[in-house]
């Protein structure tokens, strides 16, 4: 039986790339040896790195003024990393505060420079992407998160500033197309639409670094990384070589730009059936701030007793991951890119003969 993966990640991949990831756990193009078992210096893995690399200038139009990075630690690593790598001590960025992500990063950050919050939707439980607010021009940079898989908010446009741009894209990265001329540094979490926990994506452009006087320890300076090519140390093979089997994927089924059409279908979708539905309620307070990743949904007031049978009838139809976040209840279709709309017409259905069950 067909399994649902609504999961926010670790998130559903392409079949075809768990299949291909399967043989090379066995044996790699045929030499006789686990993929997890060749060295990281070996011609085989150097391809896999150097082909991943050129998928994500391909799929997003990045140019050689930025590099590249395969890194570990996770984007709660980067953080930190982006303000030791990119703010001066005197210096001052900016912040805007979405959820949970962005407040920790804003925490992480604070260590290194001054940290201004330029705007937050917390006092509205993080229920909309806030706008119009000021953007001082003396700020090394400004620090979005994109998209908020807890709450259910994603940037549809980036915000009007000439300030260098800094973004966590861990949840939508390779979802739809991104003006990458716009940022200093987008980095990302692999286990949403990329590939499996383990690795994270960074793009710097490289003029930017090297403008912070502080030390830098060596593992978590950029340019150790750029200057050997993501391999200073052993870097997360498989789940690098797993990333490019996917960015593949992407590539021959149209590109982001086809992906950008595919999400907001499953989107439009899902998001109708909570808005027909008097059962339900979206949890985003301005439908356009609404997440193509990730829709955030409660049971109407008064009837949140209903909360554990409906995730009996979700799990039943072999809907996994309805379940939301455990810091707001609810519930929570993520919708990465390797999900078929098939999946969301099964979870529409479900909610829809729940609704009639308890009309």
């Amino acid at each position: 039986m067909k399994q649902h993966n609504f999961s926010a990640g670790p998130a559903i991949l392409p079949q075809t790339v768990f299949e291909q990831a399967a043989q090379a756990a066995q044996d790699y193009n045929g030499i006789g040896l686990s993929l997890m078992e060749i060295s990281h210096r070996s011609p085989e893995f150097t391809a896999i790195l150097e082909e991943a690399q050129v998928l994500v200038r391909d799929l997003l139009g990045v140019s050689e003024e930025y590099a590249v990075l395969f890194l570990q630690g996770g984007a709660s690593s980067q953080f930190f990393m982006t303000a030791m790598n990119l703010l001066p001590a005197s210096g001052k960025a900016g912040y805007v505060d979405t959820g949970s992500w962005s407040a920790k990063a804003i925490k992480e950050a604070q260590a290194f420079g001054g940290v201004e919050v330029l705007a937050s939707s917390k006092e509205q439980n993080y229920t909309h992407i806030p706008k119009g607010y000021a953007i001082p021009e003396e700020l090394a940079y400004l620090h979005i998160t994109t998209n908020n898989t807890i709450f259910g908010t994603q940037y549809k446009s980036l915000p009007e500033t000439n300030v260098p741009i800094v973004a966590d894209m861990s949840s939508d990265i390779f979802s739809k197309p991104v003006d990458i001329d716009r940022f200093d540094l987008i980095y990302a979490g692999a286990q949403k639409n990329m590939g499996p926990a383990g690795v994270t994506l960074v793009i710097v452009r490289k003029e930017a670094l090297g403008k912070v006087e502080r030390h830098i320890p060596t593992m978590l300076d950029y340019r150790t990384h750029i200057k050997k090519n993501s391999a200073f140390n052993t870097p997360p093979v498989f789940p690098i070589f797993v990333s490019m089997l996917t960015l593949r994927w992407v590539k021959a089924n149209g590109g982001v730009e086809a992906m950008q059409k595919r999400n907001a279908e499953k989107a439009e979708l899902m998001y109708k059936a909570i808005d027909d539905n008097p059962l339900f309620r979206g949890t985003v307070t301005d439908p356009a701030d609404r997440s193509t990743m990730n829709a955030t949904f409660l049971l109407a007031e008064g009837r949140e007793e209903l909360s554990d049978e409906f995730l009996n009838a979700c799990k039943e139809a072999h809907c996994n991951g309805v379940k939301g976040h455990r810091s707001v209840g609810g519930f929570r279709a993520s919708m990465y890119n390797a999900m078929d709309i098939e999946s969301v017409q099964v979870l529409t259905e479900i909610m829809k003969d729940f609704a009639n069950k308890h009309a």
